[in-house]
């Protein structure tokens, strides 16, 4: 029986490689896409965060500038924007700035936490906590800035007023739940490492969702891990990139992805602690006919109207090649 028809994506965070530069990560980002783009996703996104190695999504518009030059069909946006680190007017600008340059094909995801440690949120911006509480009041900025009404303001974004750019909310949590259901916009939750409340999220969105312009139905997008590879033994193998780097930020020792090594009872054990364990719920990894039966339970569990595939590891070959297996199960499913 084949599932609802299921879009499907990509969550990066243009990962530093041990031994890359950071322009070799970002022609990789840039080839990822354009290798999405011919597999069939819908759209890119790429996470804002901060004072991490591994990480190189930190300018968040100019890198989705970049992918966006480099490909033609390919939705890009921010998965997301962590908005109380930024002026609503100065997003605004930037996002009505990337959809003048490439009509239809740029999204806003909007999340309220800093994507980084505490005193990095508070180098970003001092006022973080205020801004974050806010988070409502700031989204309604942004709407306001885009609106061709705004025009008779005396302060406006000019480049993003009646400009078409689709907002997004995240969410970790059942906060932003609510917040998505009210204003009538589709929700996406970070199921990819924040898995305790997926269920109530998605119940509280989809309960308590109010039609709006812009969406008259509720629209779920779940994030999952996924590592697919010719082999269970090779995805087990690729995936120890990924358990180092969750070791890395529970013990604050973060680094460069590391090369995978095979995978020994250590990494075993590690799988088992507890909040490892966790966060990795919604980890599918192994051969196609593997990951295909857990996606497809997920899918029939969450009835999401899209899944953002999210793979950490650390060769671009192997994750693009992990892509193209995803887009086969995919397609096979819907």
């Amino acid at each position: 029986m084949k599932i609802q028809h299921t879009l499907y994506s990509i969550l990066d965070l243009a990962l530093v490689s041990e031994g890359q530069t950071l322009k070799q990560t970002y022609n990789d980002t840039l080839k990822l896409a354009q290798h999405a783009e011919k597999f069939g996703y819908t759209r890119y996104w790429l996470a804002e965060h901060h004072n991490s190695p591994n990480i190189g999504s930190s300018a968040t518009s100019v890198l989705i500038g970049y992918v966006a030059e480099g490909t033609n069909t390919l939705r890009i946006g921010s998965g997301g924007i962590m908005l109380p680190n930024h002026s609503p007017l100065i997003i605004a600008e930037q996002f009505g700035t990337l959809a003048s340059l490439y009509p239809n094909r740029i999204d806003l995801g909007l999340g309220r936490a800093p994507g980084t440690d505490r005193e990095t949120a508070i180098a970003i911006r001092s006022d973080f906590l205020h801004a974050a509480h806010s988070f409502p009041d700031e989204l309604e900025k942004i709407e306001t800035y885009f609106c061709v009404t705004n025009s008779t303001s005396k302060v406006r974004a000019t480049v993003a007023e009646g400009v078409e750019v689709p907002i997004y909310i995240l969410g970790s949590s059942t906060d932003s739940a609510h917040l998505a259901a009210k204003k009538g916009l589709p929700y996406a939750f970070a199921s990819h490492f924040a898995t305790t409340h997926l269920w109530n999220a998605l119940d509280i969105y989809r309960k308590e969702f109010q039609p709006s312009e812009e969406l008259k139905d509720p629209y779920v997008l779940t994030g999952v891990n996924i590592i697919v590879a010719d082999t269970d033994e090779e995805a087990e193998r690729l995936s120890t990139s990924l358990i180092r780097m969750i070791v890395g930020i529970f013990t604050g020792k973060r680094d460069c992805v590391q090369p995978p090594t095979d995978m020994t009872d250590e990494y075993l054990q590690i799988m088992q602690n507890p909040q490892v364990h966790q966060m990795l719920k919604y980890s599918f990894i192994g051969s196609k006919a593997t990951v295909k039966a857990k996606v497809k339970e997920f899918l029939e569990q969450t009835k999401a109207d899209e899944l953002i595939a999210v793979t950490n590891i650390y060769d671009v070959k192997d994750r693009i090649r992990s892509y193209e297996l995803f887009a086969e199960i995919m397609k096979e499913l819907n």
